[in-house]
């Protein structure tokens, strides 16, 4: 896997290409990321590289991640991620900027989803309820969740009401139609988890790279075979 970038998602709006067609996109802001460590198989049973994305207070944070920024020779950061990198050199210091990913690229976008709240079965499994009439006391109540004596209990998985939201979410191949270093932002199709604000995490895409055609060679012909068919 390549390196990638965190983020801050600003906000979506339109682009127009020169025959004026609007395409939907998501601004996300990413102010140069720094190398914080670097991790490999020799020391630590596998490669990566932690990044660290925007700067924070140094007293509020703990003893032992103040020493870990001091001995990386870098200033605090609020979020620290690793992303695993098989290839490559980086050094602590070194910077991470949206320039690592081109026009027409296809990537992943980590983020975390906006919080709804408690709701109900309707809402958040898209059950149908039931009954509307006056006679009908639970209009929009799950119904029955468990069975008799045998297995006596409820199954997992059931859908009950609950926290909707606030969860990881990953969109996948989404493609970068513009890059912007001069304002450190990326301009990608489509929209990507979580409100303005929240942080992302945009890396290459993992399923959505072309893969090579395999060459399938041609099977050998007896001579024999074909002149008895003849």
């Amino acid at each position: 896997m390549s390196l990638g970038i965190l983020g801050k998602k600003l906000g979506m709006t339109r682009v127009y290409d020169e025959a004026g067609i609007a395409t939907t996109v998501t601004v996300i802001e990413a102010t140069p990321n720094v190398v914080i460590q670097v991790k490999t198989l020799e020391k630590d049973k596998y490669a990566a590289v932690q990044v660290g994305f925007s700067e924070q207070k140094e007293s509020r944070l703990s003893k032992p991640l103040q020493g870990h920024f001091k001995k990386a020779g870098v200033t605090a950061k609020r979020y620290i991620r690793e992303f695993h990198v098989s290839e490559g050199e980086h050094k602590p210091g070194d910077e991470v900027k949206v320039d690592i990913f081109k026009v027409g690229q296809i990537v992943d976008v980590l983020g975390v989803s906006k919080g709804k709240g408690f709701q109900g079965v309707m809402k958040r499994h898209h059950f149908k309820g039931q009954g509307a009439a006056h006679g009908s006391k639970t209009h929009r109540r799950n119904g029955a969740i468990g069975q008799r004596s045998t297995p006596g209990r409820v199954f997992k998985n059931m859908g009950m009401a609950g926290h909707m939201g606030d969860e990881d979410k990953t969109m996948q191949n989404l493609r970068v139609l513009q890059v912007r270093p001069d304002d450190n932002t990326l301009l990608i199709t489509g929209s990507v988890p979580g409100a303005r604000g929240n942080l992302v995490i945009v890396r290459t895409a993992i399923k959505g790279q072309p893969k090579p055609k395999a060459v399938v060679a041609a099977k050998p012909t007896n001579p024999m075979k074909e002149s008895k068919k003849k």
